[in-house]
Parts: C-alpha cells; sequence; structure tokens
C-alpha cells in the first residue's frame, strides 16, 4: 500500500499517484518489482521481463514526465497483459502445452497502442488453456490463486485511510497449505496482478465473463467492451464472435484511460467499427432509468450478492434514479446457446494446431495422420479436446441445423431481448456478476469444468452473446468469507461513456476499501519528491 501521506482519497488512480504525490514512474517500477518477488506463490504471471530493462523504461517516462514531454495520460503506467495477446519476442502460449515454445514476430494491435502510449508491460499472466474456463485452474503452468486470504499479509482501510477491524486476511483453513480461494477465469493472473499492486491495468480476453468473473472476486473494475470497439488482431481465437479484450484496474478512471487508449478502428481486424452516434452520458444519476432483470436471479444465488444487488439499486433510487424491473425472457436458454456456439467456433480454431507449421510437434513419424493425433492429444488438455470434440459433432453436416443452425437462433432472441429493453427507454441494466464470492479450489474441483463454467458465466455470457458493453465495480467485503462482492452494469452498444460516469458515481459513493500488501510502502516524503522534480 501507499504511505497515508501519498494515498489518494479512494483506490490509486495512476494520474493522482503520479501527478499529485510526486511519484514517478521509476519509483512505482521499483515498487512492482518487489511485490512481482513476493506475489511469486500465487503464479500470476507465466513470464516476467528482465528488471534492468524494465527499470531502463521506467527512467525514459520518468524523464519525459519531468519534461513535461509524455506521449500519453498513461506514460510510465505497469500493465500485465494476458498470455494469448502477441507480444514481439516473448512467449505466447495461451497456458497450453500446443503453444509453449510459440514466439510472436508481431504485437497485438492493443499491445501495441499500449507500447505507443509509453506504457511499460511487466510481463504475460497466466491463464486457463486458450482461454477455457472460469477458475484459472486449468494452465501447464498450474493454477493462480487468488489474492485475497492468500497468506501475503495485506491491510484492508477505508477512504479516510482507517484500517478496517473485524476483516479476515487468513488462509482457508488454519495452517491449510492444500487449498486457496480460486483466481476466477480465464484472465486469473490479470487479475492477480493489478490486485496485489504489481502493475496499475492489465489486459485480459473476454468471451463469457473471463474478464468479469476473476476481476469481481478480486475487488476490481473490468470493463469488457462493446464488440468491434477494440481490435482483436493479435489475440489468439476463442470464438471470434464473443471474443474481446478487456481492462483491469483498481479504480474506473484508469480502466477509463488505458480504454481511451486502446480502442479504435483497426485495418488488421475487419470486425472493428466507427460508433455509429456520439455516446452522450446523462450529467447526474437523477432521471437515470436502471433495469434489473428478473432472469438474473438464479438457482445458486447466494444471499449476500441478492442483497449486494439489492443495496446498489437502493443506492441508485435514492439518488433519484429510476430502478425497475425488466425481462430479458431468453436468458434461460443463453447458457445453453453458448454452449453450442462455443464449442463449434472452438472446434474450427483449434484446426490449425496440428504441429507442422507452429505448435507442438511429436516423434511420431508412423504417418501423418498418427502424427496429427498424437500432437493434439498431447498438445491440448481434456477441457480443450472435450469442447474440440463436442463441436466437431455439433457441425457434423447431419446434426448442423438441430444444434449450430438452433443456436444462432436463440442467439438473436437473446440479443432481441437487450435491443426491447432500451426500446422500453432503460439506459443501463445493474445485475450481480457471479452467483458467489470466490470458492476454494476444492469447492470449484468438486464440478468439472463444464459445469462450473455454465454455472458461473450465467450473468456474464449474455453480453457476450449480444456484443454489448459491461462493467463491474466492487461494492463491500463479505461479512461473512471477507472477499469481494461486486455488480454489473451492462449498457447498449458503444455506451461506454455513460457506463464509465455511473461507475465512478458508484465507486464514490459505495467507497470500496483500499487494500494492499502491509510490506509495500513507499517512505518517501511529498516535499522531497517535490525537491527533486525541480
Amino acid at each position: 500500500m501507499l504511505p497515508a501521506i501519498i494515498r489518494p482519497k479512494g483506490p490509486p488512480r495512476y494520474r493522482s499517484v503520479l501527478l499529485g504525490h510526486g511519484l514517478m514512474p521509476s519509483d512505482l517500477m521499483q515498487r512492482s518489482l518487489e511485490i512481482c518477488d513476493q506475489i511469486t506463490d500465487l503464479n500470476a504471471f507465466t513470464s516476467l521481463r528482465k528488471s534492468d530493462d524494465l527499470k531502463a523504461e521506467a527512467k525514459k517516462a520518468t524523464r519525459r514526465w519531468r519534461q513535461v514531454e509524455n506521449k500519453s495520460p498513461i506514460d510510465g503506467m505497469t500493465i500485465a497483459v494476458k498470455d494469448n495477446f502477441c507480444w514481439v519476442g516473448h512467449p505466447t502460449t495461451c497456458g497450453s502445452r500446443m503453444l509453449q515454445d510459440f514466439v510472436p514476430t508481431y504485437n497485438a494491435t492493443v499491445v501495441q497502442k499500449l507500447v505507443n502510449a509509453g506504457a511499460i508491460i511487466l510481463g504475460k499472466t497466466n491463464m486457463d488453456e486458450f482461454g477455457m474456463g472460469s477458475g484459472g485452474t486449468d494452465s501447464i503452468f498450474g493454477p493462480t490463486k487468488n489474492w485475497w486470504r492468500s497468506g501475503l499479509a495485506y491491510e484492508v482501510s477505508n477512504w479516510n485511510d482507517e484500517r478496517l477491524p473485524g476483516i479476515e486476511t487468513g488462509r482457508v483453513d488454519s495452517g491449510a497449505t492444500d487449498d486457496w480461494f480460486i483466481s476466477g477465469g480465464s484472465s486469473g493472473g490479470s487479475a492477480v496482478a493489478v490486485a496485489s499492486g504489481a502493475c496499475f491495468a492489465s489486459l485480459g480476453s473476454d468471451t463469457g465473463g473471463s474478464v468479469r468473473i476473476p476481476g469481481a472476486w478480486h475487488g476490481l473494475v473490468t470493463l469488457k467492451p462493446t464488440y468491434g470497439s477494440l481490435s482483436r488482431h493479435g489475440l489468439i481465437p476463442l470464438v471470434n464472435s464473443m471474443d474481446v479484450p478487456g481492462v483491469m484496474a483498481k479504480s474506473v478512471e484508469d480502466v477509463q484511460l488505458v480504454f481511451g487508449v486502446i480502442r479504435g478502428v483497426d485495418p488488421m481486424d475487419s470486425t472493428t467499427v466507427i460508433p455509429p452516434f456520439k455516446d452522450e452520458p446523462p450529467k447526474s444519476v437523477e432521471g437515470l432509468k436502471i433495469g434489473i432483470p428478473q432472469e438474473y436471479h438464479c438457482d445458486g444465488m447466494s444471499e449476500e450478492v441478492l442483497q449486494t444487488w439489492s443495496d446498489v439499486a437502493d443506492v441508485l433510487e435514492n439518488a433519484g434514479a429510476q430502478v425497475k424491473q425488466v425481462s430479458l425472457p431468453h436468458t434461460p436458454y443463453s447458457i445453453v446457446c453458448y454452449s453450442v456456439l462455443n464449442p463449434s467456433e472452438v472446434s474450427s480454431n483449434m484446426a490449425r494446431y496440428d504441429g507442422l507449421e507452429y505448435g507442438l510437434r511429436t516423434e511420431q513419424n508412423r504417418s501423418t495422420e498418427a502424427l496429427f493425433a498424437e500432437n493434439r492429444h498431447l498438445g491440448f488438455n481434456e477441457v480443450v479436446r472435450g469442447r474440440i470434440l463436442s463441436g466437431n459433432y455439433f457441425l457434423l453436416k447431419e446434426n448442423y441445423q438441430e444444434f449450430f443452425g438452433q443456436a444462432l437462433k436463440v442467439r438473436r432472441l437473446v440479443q432481441r431481448d437487450f435491443v426491447n429493453v432500451w426500446s422500453d427507454d432503460v439506459d443501463l441494466l445493474l445485475t450481480p456478476v457471479t452467483l458467489t464470492t470466490s470458492p476454494t479450489f476444492r469447492e470449484f474441483s468438486s464440478l468439472d469444468n463444464r459445469t462450473q463454467t455454465t454455472k458461473q458465466d450465467h450473468c456474464t455470457q449474455p453480453a457476450n452473446l449480444a456484443g454489448l458493453p459491461a462493467l463491474t465495480i466492487p461494492v463491500k467485503l463479505s461479512e461473512s468469507s471477507s472477499l469481494p462482492l461486486s455488480v454489473q452494469l451492462i449498457g447498449p452498444r458503444f455506451s461506454e461513456d455513460t457506463l464509465f460516469n455511473l461507475g465512478t458515481w458508484l465507486e464514490k459513493h459505495l467507497q470500496f476499501p483500499n487494500f494492499g500488501l502491509t510490506s509495500m510502502r513507499i517512505e518517501k516524503e511529498i516535499t522531497g519528491n517535490d525537491r527533486r522534480r525541480k
């Protein structure tokens, strides 16, 4: 955590820490490197850059800020990138043995935009293999552990910098080393990197909730943007029609800054578009029309999640917003639809990994077919192989219309439900993100990957089916487990600015606690930093 004398009101925001309190990128980089050393056991990173290279970049950024020649508002910001974004000269594995030796020769567009803006990329973060999972537990590098109650010493304080009493920070069970709270997936490593303070923001990818679920379980602000607002060029695909890059940070402001840098049309991605209209957010919460979709209240949702959802609705209503119940009648069918479309597109995307042009290649030489079979058997885990088999079954000629064709029709119905709600004069939807707080590894592992994904994605994947933007906001810590509870805002296409406005308002009124490692105090006086800058 930052020392009290330089701690901003609310969550740490890059510009306020940098400009308001005299710290420079080189100071923050030293802190980041120390934290990376402390969180090794959480398995957040698959690879980190050399510390000398990172320090050299931070010094350059410091020089630019001092000379008022910064490239952008995020110049010098430390950022982590999920291991399915291509980054030239750095391993990009997708958490899979199939790509464990793959080193791209080009940057993903969003990565290149970050580099051009002066951001400093720390390294690549751990993930479920090829993004298939909601737990962060299925990677060749091993599972990623949740930062909260991981055994690390950390502090939780309110916005007045008063330490909160009664917050449980110990492990799941006293002395237990073989169980932990899961990070969430598939972008679990990116969430841990931000929550720990190793970086200010991170990139993940979101196909059915893979940014929002781990973000919610770590008390982070996350954005799943409108499909087409960010380039997917260089993002190794899972489901082309639903994949989007997403952003995680501790504050709405930092998410908005990063999104502002990486958004825009890309000639390398034909699915990116210029917004057909300018999003003009309401000037106040008063009069804002908020919908509460009744279908999002589903079996398995905990009382704490329901109460949090209700509490936030009350906060908005008391501020003058018009909160009303709405219906998205095809929501119960959306997860079934997703369970057909996802493996169908997966089977097509995974066909490229045969071990000839790139990817794992075994010593099998009996025949070409045997080589393909062994490469794919050893290169993919059981989850990936299972989705490939399911997808190929759905796409068989005799099954195509019964499964894939019907799923496309249901997807259109899900999209139409949202259109009808917006037409009924609703500005935004308020929903839960997950059904519970982060489960333990033992609890999560008691069910198979497919069942867990179906369960955890209930509130998140409809936005992917419809291509809509969604923002998650942390609300409070659970009274029973001291783990974060969050809510989700969903808006019409290209309504990110409206989401940011309301998210900033909620952030200020909900005042989710500040948190950080106890030992990470940068002992510098503001006056000393000011003299050095002069």
